[in-house]
């Protein structure tokens, strides 16, 4: 893994955009994976900015995003095809038919999750995948326990996940309990991988991430064998790691 240590968020985010930015001019058909969360918004919002003033052209690129929450449609104003909505898709020129969210309220979502890995090959892969990562160690919705044989698939969402994502909702009930989530072996089939993190909250998880065992129990320290990976993190979040890492 490639350590990169960033002042603070703002910082965090700039130099996360850069990095997409400058695949998208590389490859104009590049195959992005997205995050959504807290985490990713100022990336977003940097990369909105890089293409107002540099005039990046996302076009020829194609997008696909690693979950969506089961039961709601992608009009609801919580679901991720919103937000992706509301944080980059309607700012850049990426074409609408071009983005892919899983269908959280597909009436076969066993099938839904079937169609949605065989688009991911029929696109070529991913070509640069971005993720954050839980306080428990998750990437995607790949809970503690996830597997590095898992594909996109419904997942059961865990009760600290669940109060993670109960801010976005006016009530605790109305948050739903399963996602459909790209699997491990998905994601790491990605060619390069881009993970962000900030925050004291997320300190511990990023080092057993980096600097722990490589086990389920830490879906994120999964990471560790892939060939081309970049953890972006803001001090806080690297706070745990040790000297020799973070050298």
């Amino acid at each position: 893994m490639k350590l990169v240590i960033a002042k603070d968020y703002d910082e965090m985010s700039k130099q996360a955009a850069r990095l997409l930015a400058d695949e998208v001019t590389r490859n104009p058909e590049t195959v992005l994976g997205l995050a959504t969360g807290g985490t990713p918004v100022g990336m977003y919002r940097e990369l909105v900015e890089l293409c107002r003033t540099e005039g990046i052209d996302f076009s020829r690129a194609t997008s696909f995003n690693l979950d969506e929450y089961v039961g709601l449609p992608g009009h609801h104003p919580q679901s991720y095809r919103t937000y992706m909505e509301q944080n980059l898709f309607s700012h850049i020129n990426l074409p609408a038919d071009q983005t892919n969210i899983p269908r959280g309220d597909a009436a076969d979502l066993a099938a839904e999750c079937q169609r949605y890995e065989q688009a991911i090959a029929a696109a070529g892969g991913i070509d640069i995948q971005v993720l954050g990562i839980g306080n428990n160690g998750h990437i995607g919705f790949n809970e503690p326990g996830s597997g590095q044989e898992t594909t996109t698939r419904v997942v059961q969402l865990t009760e600290s996940t669940i109060q993670a994502n109960a801010r976005f909702f006016d009530t605790i009930d109305e948050v739903p309990t399963q996602a459909v989530s790209m699997g491990i072996r998905t994601i790491l089939g990605a060619k390069k991988i881009v993970l962000l993190a900030s925050g004291e909250a997320k300190a511990e998880a990023v080092r057993r991430m980096i600097e722990g065992e490589m086990t389920a129990d830490v879906p994120a320290s999964l990471l560790q064998q892939h060939p081309d990976v970049t953890v972006i993190v803001d001090e806080e979040a690297a706070s745990r790691l040790s000297a020799k890492t973070r050298a």
